[in-house]
Protein backbone atom coordinates (compact mmCIF):
# COMPACT_ATOMS: atom_id res chain seq x y z
CA UNK A 1 0.00 0.00 0.00
CA UNK A 2 1.34 3.41 -1.03
CA UNK A 3 0.53 6.88 0.28
CA UNK A 4 1.07 10.38 -1.08
CA UNK A 5 4.06 12.60 -0.36
CA UNK A 6 2.07 15.02 1.81
CA UNK A 7 0.75 12.11 3.88
CA UNK A 8 4.24 10.66 4.25
CA UNK A 9 5.61 13.98 5.44
CA UNK A 10 2.91 14.37 8.08
CA UNK A 11 3.66 10.86 9.28
CA UNK A 12 7.41 11.53 9.43
CA UNK A 13 6.86 14.86 11.15
CA UNK A 14 5.12 12.98 13.95
CA UNK A 15 8.28 10.90 14.45
CA UNK A 16 10.56 13.94 14.50
CA UNK A 17 11.80 14.18 10.91
CA UNK A 18 12.13 17.85 9.81
CA UNK A 19 9.95 18.60 6.77
CA UNK A 20 8.97 21.88 5.06
CA UNK A 21 5.83 23.75 6.01
CA UNK A 22 3.08 22.99 3.53
CA UNK A 23 -0.48 21.85 2.92
CA UNK A 24 -2.35 20.04 0.20
CA UNK A 25 -4.65 21.91 -2.20
CA UNK A 26 -7.46 20.58 -4.40
CA UNK A 27 -8.10 23.70 -6.50
CA UNK A 28 -6.52 26.97 -7.62
CA UNK A 29 -8.06 29.24 -4.98
CA UNK A 30 -7.14 26.81 -2.21
CA UNK A 31 -3.54 26.72 -3.45
CA UNK A 32 -3.20 30.49 -3.49
CA UNK A 33 -4.69 30.78 0.02
CA UNK A 34 -2.25 28.18 1.35
CA UNK A 35 0.73 29.95 -0.23
CA UNK A 36 -0.38 33.26 1.25
CA UNK A 37 -0.80 31.67 4.69
CA UNK A 38 2.64 30.07 4.51
CA UNK A 39 4.23 33.41 3.67
CA UNK A 40 7.54 33.96 1.97
CA UNK A 41 8.40 34.91 -1.60
CA UNK A 42 8.75 31.52 -3.30
CA UNK A 43 6.72 28.32 -3.12
CA UNK A 44 6.96 24.82 -4.54
CA UNK A 45 3.90 23.37 -6.28
CA UNK A 46 4.10 19.55 -6.37
CA UNK A 47 1.66 17.20 -8.09
CA UNK A 48 0.51 14.40 -5.77
CA UNK A 49 0.44 11.02 -7.51
CA UNK A 50 1.76 7.59 -6.58
CA UNK A 51 4.77 7.72 -8.90
CA UNK A 52 8.33 9.01 -8.82
CA UNK A 53 10.11 11.22 -11.33
CA UNK A 54 7.50 13.96 -11.08
CA UNK A 55 10.10 16.67 -11.57
CA UNK A 56 11.11 15.21 -14.93
CA UNK A 57 7.45 15.25 -16.02
CA UNK A 58 6.74 18.83 -15.02
CA UNK A 59 5.02 17.88 -11.78
CA UNK A 60 7.26 20.00 -9.54
CA UNK A 61 7.36 23.77 -10.18
CA UNK A 62 8.81 26.69 -8.23
CA UNK A 63 6.52 29.74 -8.10
CA UNK A 64 7.76 33.26 -7.42
CA UNK A 65 4.33 34.85 -7.02
CA UNK A 66 0.81 33.92 -5.96
CA UNK A 67 -0.23 34.24 -9.60
CA UNK A 68 2.33 31.60 -10.55
CA UNK A 69 1.03 29.37 -7.75
CA UNK A 70 -2.41 29.68 -9.33
CA UNK A 71 -1.04 29.09 -12.82
CA UNK A 72 0.99 25.98 -11.97
CA UNK A 73 -1.84 24.52 -9.90
CA UNK A 74 -4.27 25.05 -12.76
CA UNK A 75 -1.84 23.41 -15.21
CA UNK A 76 -1.45 20.32 -12.99
CA UNK A 77 -4.85 19.53 -11.46
CA UNK A 78 -7.10 17.67 -13.84
CA UNK A 79 -4.32 16.64 -16.21
CA UNK A 80 -2.44 13.37 -16.64
CA UNK A 81 1.15 13.60 -15.49
CA UNK A 82 3.54 11.34 -17.39
CA UNK A 83 6.75 10.34 -15.60
CA UNK A 84 9.28 7.53 -16.14
CA UNK A 85 7.27 5.47 -13.62
CA UNK A 86 3.71 6.03 -14.88
CA UNK A 87 3.94 4.70 -18.41
CA UNK A 88 2.60 6.56 -21.44
CA UNK A 89 -0.91 6.87 -20.01
CA UNK A 90 0.25 8.94 -17.02
CA UNK A 91 -1.61 9.50 -13.75
CA UNK A 92 -4.47 11.92 -13.15
CA UNK A 93 -3.45 14.75 -10.79
CA UNK A 94 -6.24 15.56 -8.34
CA UNK A 95 -4.31 17.52 -5.71
CA UNK A 96 -1.07 19.44 -5.29
CA UNK A 97 1.19 20.10 -2.31
CA UNK A 98 2.09 23.74 -1.68
CA UNK A 99 5.26 24.26 0.36
CA UNK A 100 7.64 27.05 1.22
CA UNK A 101 10.63 26.91 -1.12
CA UNK A 102 14.05 26.30 0.41
CA UNK A 103 17.48 27.22 -0.87
CA UNK A 104 19.26 23.91 -1.39
CA UNK A 105 22.99 23.76 -0.77
CA UNK A 106 23.45 19.99 -1.18
CA UNK A 107 21.21 17.00 -1.83
CA UNK A 108 21.58 13.56 -0.23
CA UNK A 109 19.61 10.33 -0.43
CA UNK A 110 18.33 8.36 2.55
CA UNK A 111 16.07 5.33 2.45
CA UNK A 112 15.13 2.09 4.17
CA UNK A 113 13.92 -1.18 2.68
CA UNK A 114 13.40 -4.80 3.67
CA UNK A 115 16.36 -6.76 2.33
CA UNK A 116 14.90 -10.18 1.53
CA UNK A 117 18.36 -11.76 1.33
CA UNK A 118 19.37 -10.81 4.89
CA UNK A 119 15.77 -10.61 6.21
CA UNK A 120 16.62 -7.29 7.82
CA UNK A 121 15.70 -3.64 7.52
CA UNK A 122 18.52 -2.08 5.52
CA UNK A 123 19.52 1.58 5.38
CA UNK A 124 20.44 2.86 1.92
CA UNK A 125 22.14 6.24 1.62
CA UNK A 126 24.18 8.29 -0.80
CA UNK A 127 25.88 11.64 -1.08
CA UNK A 128 24.25 11.90 -4.54
CA UNK A 129 20.57 12.61 -3.96
CA UNK A 130 17.98 14.14 -6.24
CA UNK A 131 16.19 13.03 -9.37
CA UNK A 132 18.98 10.87 -10.79
CA UNK A 133 19.63 8.55 -7.85
CA UNK A 134 18.53 5.53 -9.92
CA UNK A 135 21.18 6.37 -12.51
CA UNK A 136 23.82 6.69 -9.80
CA UNK A 137 22.92 3.24 -8.49
CA UNK A 138 23.34 1.78 -11.98
CA UNK A 139 26.50 3.54 -13.12
CA UNK A 140 28.39 3.94 -9.85
CA UNK A 141 27.04 1.51 -7.22
CA UNK A 142 30.01 2.18 -4.91
CA UNK A 143 28.48 5.57 -4.17
CA UNK A 144 25.46 3.86 -2.62
CA UNK A 145 25.87 3.01 1.09
CA UNK A 146 24.11 -0.03 2.58
CA UNK A 147 23.86 -0.86 6.27
CA UNK A 148 21.80 -3.77 7.66
CA UNK A 149 20.02 -3.34 10.99
CA UNK A 150 20.14 -6.09 13.61
CA UNK A 151 16.47 -6.61 14.62
CA UNK A 152 17.48 -7.54 18.16
CA UNK A 153 19.25 -4.21 18.70
CA UNK A 154 17.68 -1.79 16.25
CA UNK A 155 19.47 0.97 14.37
CA UNK A 156 22.45 1.81 16.57
CA UNK A 157 23.87 5.29 17.01
CA UNK A 158 27.31 4.27 15.77
CA UNK A 159 25.73 2.96 12.56
CA UNK A 160 23.99 6.29 11.97
CA UNK A 161 27.19 8.25 12.54
CA UNK A 162 29.14 5.92 10.25
CA UNK A 163 26.55 6.30 7.47
CA UNK A 164 26.49 10.09 7.90
CA UNK A 165 30.27 10.32 7.67
CA UNK A 166 30.31 8.19 4.53
CA UNK A 167 27.68 10.51 3.04
CA UNK A 168 30.18 13.35 3.44
CA UNK A 169 28.44 15.06 6.33
CA UNK A 170 30.50 16.70 9.05
CA UNK A 171 30.19 18.59 12.31
CA UNK A 172 26.70 19.08 13.69
CA UNK A 173 25.20 17.64 10.48
CA UNK A 174 26.29 14.16 11.62
CA UNK A 175 24.21 14.48 14.78
CA UNK A 176 21.25 15.86 12.80
CA UNK A 177 21.48 13.05 10.27
CA UNK A 178 21.67 10.45 13.04
CA UNK A 179 18.46 11.80 14.62
CA UNK A 180 16.71 11.72 11.24
CA UNK A 181 17.83 8.14 10.61
CA UNK A 182 16.64 7.03 14.02
CA UNK A 183 13.28 8.74 13.50
CA UNK A 184 12.89 7.22 10.03
CA UNK A 185 13.76 3.79 11.41
CA UNK A 186 11.17 4.06 14.21
CA UNK A 187 8.50 5.08 11.72
CA UNK A 188 9.49 2.27 9.35
CA UNK A 189 9.45 -0.34 12.11
CA UNK A 190 6.38 0.80 14.01
CA UNK A 191 4.20 1.20 10.90
CA UNK A 192 5.21 -2.06 9.17
CA UNK A 193 6.66 -0.28 6.14
CA UNK A 194 8.27 -1.95 3.17
CA UNK A 195 9.92 1.20 1.83
CA UNK A 196 10.74 4.62 3.24
CA UNK A 197 12.60 7.13 1.11
CA UNK A 198 13.78 10.69 1.64
CA UNK A 199 15.04 12.11 -1.64
CA UNK A 200 16.38 14.63 -1.35
CA UNK A 201 17.49 14.94 2.21
CA UNK A 202 18.75 18.47 1.66
CA UNK A 203 21.22 20.72 3.41
CA UNK A 204 19.49 24.09 3.42
CA UNK A 205 20.21 27.37 5.28
CA UNK A 206 23.24 27.13 7.58
CA UNK A 207 23.61 23.47 6.63
CA UNK A 208 20.41 22.40 8.39
CA UNK A 209 19.05 19.07 7.09
CA UNK A 210 15.45 18.71 5.91
CA UNK A 211 13.40 16.06 4.09
CA UNK A 212 12.26 17.91 0.98
CA UNK A 213 10.61 14.89 -0.61
CA UNK A 214 9.53 11.59 0.89
CA UNK A 215 7.53 8.49 0.10
CA UNK A 216 6.53 5.32 1.92
CA UNK A 217 4.86 2.02 1.14
CA UNK A 218 3.49 -0.46 3.64
CA UNK A 219 2.91 -4.17 4.05
CA UNK A 220 -0.76 -4.63 3.17
CA UNK A 221 -0.89 -7.83 5.21
CA UNK A 222 -0.07 -5.84 8.36
CA UNK A 223 -2.57 -3.03 7.86
CA UNK A 224 -5.09 -4.60 10.24
CA UNK A 225 -2.76 -3.25 12.94
CA UNK A 226 -2.73 0.30 11.53
CA UNK A 227 -6.15 1.85 11.04
CA UNK A 228 -4.49 5.27 10.80
CA UNK A 229 -2.53 4.16 7.72
CA UNK A 230 -5.55 2.48 6.11
CA UNK A 231 -7.35 5.83 6.25
CA UNK A 232 -4.64 7.30 4.02
CA UNK A 233 -5.33 4.87 1.16
CA UNK A 234 -6.24 6.60 -2.11
CA UNK A 235 -8.29 4.22 -4.26
CA UNK A 236 -8.11 6.63 -7.22
CA UNK A 237 -4.37 5.88 -7.45
CA UNK A 238 -4.88 2.12 -7.65
CA UNK A 239 -5.91 -0.15 -10.51
CA UNK A 240 -9.72 -0.47 -10.46
CA UNK A 241 -9.45 -4.21 -11.03
CA UNK A 242 -7.05 -4.63 -8.12
CA UNK A 243 -9.35 -2.70 -5.78
CA UNK A 244 -12.37 -4.76 -6.82
CA UNK A 245 -10.43 -8.01 -6.48
CA UNK A 246 -9.39 -7.20 -2.92
CA UNK A 247 -13.05 -6.67 -2.07
CA UNK A 248 -13.78 -10.25 -3.19
CA UNK A 249 -10.84 -11.76 -1.31
CA UNK A 250 -8.78 -12.19 -4.49
CA UNK A 251 -5.12 -11.29 -4.85
CA UNK A 252 -4.82 -9.62 -8.25
CA UNK A 253 -2.03 -7.63 -9.88
CA UNK A 254 -2.39 -6.34 -13.44
CA UNK A 255 0.46 -6.94 -15.91
CA UNK A 256 0.89 -6.07 -19.59
CA UNK A 257 0.48 -9.44 -21.32
CA UNK A 258 -2.42 -11.20 -23.07
CA UNK A 259 -2.78 -14.49 -21.12
CA UNK A 260 -5.15 -14.16 -18.19
CA UNK A 261 -4.19 -16.32 -15.20
CA UNK A 262 -6.54 -17.77 -12.57
CA UNK A 263 -4.58 -19.85 -10.07
CA UNK A 264 -4.78 -20.92 -6.44
CA UNK A 265 -1.73 -20.20 -4.30
CA UNK A 266 0.84 -17.44 -4.74
CA UNK A 267 3.70 -19.84 -5.45
CA UNK A 268 1.75 -21.73 -8.08
CA UNK A 269 0.64 -18.43 -9.62
CA UNK A 270 4.27 -17.35 -9.95
CA UNK A 271 5.21 -20.74 -11.43
CA UNK A 272 2.31 -20.44 -13.89
CA UNK A 273 3.50 -17.06 -15.09
CA UNK A 274 7.04 -18.41 -15.43
CA UNK A 275 5.78 -21.34 -17.51
CA UNK A 276 3.82 -19.02 -19.81
CA UNK A 277 6.90 -16.81 -20.24
CA UNK A 278 9.10 -19.88 -20.85
CA UNK A 279 6.88 -20.82 -23.80
CA UNK A 280 7.14 -17.25 -25.19
CA UNK A 281 3.78 -16.09 -23.88
CA UNK A 282 3.04 -12.99 -21.79
CA UNK A 283 0.97 -13.16 -18.58
CA UNK A 284 -1.71 -10.48 -18.28
CA UNK A 285 -2.01 -10.72 -14.52
CA UNK A 286 -1.21 -12.41 -11.26
CA UNK A 287 -4.38 -13.77 -9.66
CA UNK A 288 -4.55 -16.02 -6.61
CA UNK A 289 -8.07 -17.17 -5.73
CA UNK A 290 -6.78 -18.50 -2.40
CA UNK A 291 -8.19 -21.39 -0.43
CA UNK A 292 -11.85 -22.34 -0.31
CA UNK A 293 -12.64 -20.81 -3.70
CA UNK A 294 -16.42 -21.00 -4.12
CA UNK A 295 -18.05 -20.94 -7.57
CA UNK A 296 -19.00 -17.33 -6.89
CA UNK A 297 -15.38 -16.45 -6.17
CA UNK A 298 -14.25 -18.13 -9.39
CA UNK A 299 -16.87 -16.19 -11.31
CA UNK A 300 -15.62 -12.92 -9.84
CA UNK A 301 -12.08 -13.89 -10.82
CA UNK A 302 -13.16 -14.38 -14.45
CA UNK A 303 -15.04 -11.09 -14.52
CA UNK A 304 -12.06 -9.16 -13.16
CA UNK A 305 -9.55 -10.80 -15.51
CA UNK A 306 -11.77 -10.11 -18.52
CA UNK A 307 -12.02 -6.42 -17.68
CA UNK A 308 -8.55 -6.21 -19.19
CA UNK A 309 -9.10 -5.74 -22.95
CA UNK A 310 -5.65 -7.19 -23.67
CA UNK A 311 -6.65 -10.67 -22.44
CA UNK A 312 -6.96 -13.01 -25.44
CA UNK A 313 -6.92 -16.35 -23.58
CA UNK A 314 -7.19 -17.60 -20.00
CA UNK A 315 -5.21 -20.29 -18.21
CA UNK A 316 -6.85 -21.80 -15.12
CA UNK A 317 -4.33 -23.75 -13.05
CA UNK A 318 -5.66 -25.35 -9.86
CA UNK A 319 -3.82 -27.70 -7.54
CA UNK A 320 -6.52 -28.34 -4.99
CA UNK A 321 -5.78 -28.91 -1.34
CA UNK A 322 -8.14 -26.81 0.75
CA UNK A 323 -9.84 -26.01 -2.54
CA UNK A 324 -11.85 -28.66 -4.35
CA UNK A 325 -11.68 -29.27 -8.07
CA UNK A 326 -15.46 -29.75 -8.29
CA UNK A 327 -15.99 -26.28 -6.77
CA UNK A 328 -13.62 -24.79 -9.31
CA UNK A 329 -15.30 -26.69 -12.17
CA UNK A 330 -18.74 -25.50 -11.08
CA UNK A 331 -17.43 -21.94 -10.94
CA UNK A 332 -15.96 -22.22 -14.45
CA UNK A 333 -19.22 -23.52 -15.90
CA UNK A 334 -21.28 -20.87 -14.12
CA UNK A 335 -18.94 -18.11 -15.34
CA UNK A 336 -19.31 -19.33 -18.92
CA UNK A 337 -23.10 -19.25 -18.61
CA UNK A 338 -23.31 -15.86 -16.91
CA UNK A 339 -20.61 -13.88 -18.69
CA UNK A 340 -20.69 -15.07 -22.31
CA UNK A 341 -16.93 -15.61 -22.35
CA UNK A 342 -15.53 -15.72 -25.89
CA UNK A 343 -11.79 -16.18 -25.27
CA UNK A 344 -10.26 -19.69 -25.19
CA UNK A 345 -9.87 -21.23 -21.73
CA UNK A 346 -7.19 -23.78 -20.91
CA UNK A 347 -7.79 -25.69 -17.67
CA UNK A 348 -5.45 -27.81 -15.58
CA UNK A 349 -6.96 -29.44 -12.51
CA UNK A 350 -5.17 -31.59 -9.93
CA UNK A 351 -5.65 -32.55 -6.30
CA UNK A 352 -8.77 -32.84 -4.16
CA UNK A 353 -11.84 -34.12 -6.04
CA UNK A 354 -10.16 -33.93 -9.44
CA UNK A 355 -12.10 -37.07 -10.41
CA UNK A 356 -15.32 -35.06 -9.87
CA UNK A 357 -14.17 -31.78 -11.38
CA UNK A 358 -13.05 -32.95 -14.82
CA UNK A 359 -16.38 -34.66 -15.68
CA UNK A 360 -18.28 -31.47 -14.76
CA UNK A 361 -16.28 -29.54 -17.36
CA UNK A 362 -16.67 -32.23 -20.02
CA UNK A 363 -20.43 -32.50 -19.47
CA UNK A 364 -20.96 -28.73 -19.65
CA UNK A 365 -20.74 -28.54 -23.42
CA UNK A 366 -18.38 -25.56 -23.24
CA UNK A 367 -15.11 -25.73 -25.23
CA UNK A 368 -12.67 -25.97 -22.31
CA UNK A 369 -9.19 -27.04 -23.38
CA UNK A 370 -8.01 -29.58 -20.82
CA UNK A 371 -4.33 -29.92 -19.87
CA UNK A 372 -2.54 -32.71 -18.03
CA UNK A 373 0.06 -30.62 -16.18
CA UNK A 374 1.45 -27.10 -15.93
CA UNK A 375 3.84 -27.39 -18.85
CA UNK A 376 1.08 -28.83 -21.03
CA UNK A 377 -1.26 -26.00 -20.00
CA UNK A 378 1.29 -23.29 -20.79
CA UNK A 379 2.10 -24.91 -24.13
CA UNK A 380 -1.57 -25.11 -25.09
CA UNK A 381 -2.50 -21.55 -24.11
CA UNK A 382 0.42 -20.09 -26.08
CA UNK A 383 -0.45 -22.34 -29.07
CA UNK A 384 -4.05 -21.08 -28.98
CA UNK A 385 -2.85 -17.47 -29.14
CA UNK A 386 -0.43 -18.20 -31.98
CA UNK A 387 -3.15 -19.94 -33.95
CA UNK A 388 -5.46 -16.93 -33.54
CA UNK A 389 -2.78 -14.41 -34.51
Amino acid sequence: MNIHEYQTKELLRGFGVPVPNGRVAHNVDNAATIAEDLGGERWVVKAQIHAGGRGKGGGVRVASSLEEVRQFTDEMIGTYLVTPQTGEQGRLVQRVLIEQACKINKEYYLGMVIDRATQRITVIASASGGMNIEEVAKTDPDRVIREAVDPAIGLAGFQCRKIAARMGLAGKQIGEAAKIMQALYRCFRDKDALLAEINPLAAIDEGRLMALDAKMSFDSNAMYRHSDIIELRDFDEEDVKEVEASGHGLNYIALDGDVGCIVNGAGLAMATMDAISFHKGRPANFLDVGGGASPEKVGNAFRIVLQDPNVKAILVNIFAGINRCDWIAEGLVQAMRDQDIQVPIVVRLAGTNVEKGAPILKASGFPFIMADNLDDAATKVVAVLEAAA
